[in-house]
């Protein structure tokens, strides 16, 4: 890589990176997963930098590298056993309408997951998000579809004392 292409790939990065680790957040709900995530997509766009750089939009490169990173992460996982209970946590924690929000988001499917955060958190387009996620437009709305009708169903089964998200 030139001095130039260095120098550009440098302030992409600099310019970038808050908003993507936001949006890797977002995605994975964990903030240190998701620095990794960002890490890595910049990784792999800066050795492609040449290539990317003549694009029109590298940041969509990056969002999607992100995006594939996480389903890689999440497949290798999803083999582990884990344990349902943690060692160290507060007896009772006090959970915000965001708290559950997140966590009712987090327990959906990475590509109904990822749909929503790119949809709704990042604002774009369902044109957008399928170039994002390298997908047809069709398959963002009926994933945006199946993710909010679960979503709506686990907040219409829950009981009156429970915390709401618009509450």
């Amino acid at each position: 890589m030139d001095e130039i292409a260095r120098a550009a790939f440098d302030s992409f990065a600099r310019a970038r990176t808050p908003a993507l680790v936001r949006f890797a957040t977002a995605l994975c709900g964990d903030p240190h997963l998701a620095a990794d995530l960002v890490q890595d997509a910049l990784e792999k766009t800066g050795m492609a930098w040449g290539r990317v750089r003549r694009q029109d939009d590298p940041e969509g490169y990056v969002r999607r590298a992100i995006v594939h990173r996480h389903t890689s992460v999440w497949r290798k996982l999803r083999r582990e056993r884990l344990s349902a209970a943690l060692p160290e946590r507060a007896a009772h924690a006090a959970t915000t309408h965001d708290a559950v929000l997140w966590a009712q988001l987090a327990a959906l499917p990475p590509r109904q997951r990822a749909v929503l955060v790119l949809r709704y958190y990042e604002d774009l387009t369902e044109a957008q998000t399928a170039a994002v996620l390298g997908v047809a437009v069709g398959t963002v709305k009926s994933q945006t579809s199946k993710a909010l009708s679960t979503l709506r169903g686990r907040a219409s089964s829950a009981t009156e004392g429970d915390v709401t998200w618009t509450a």
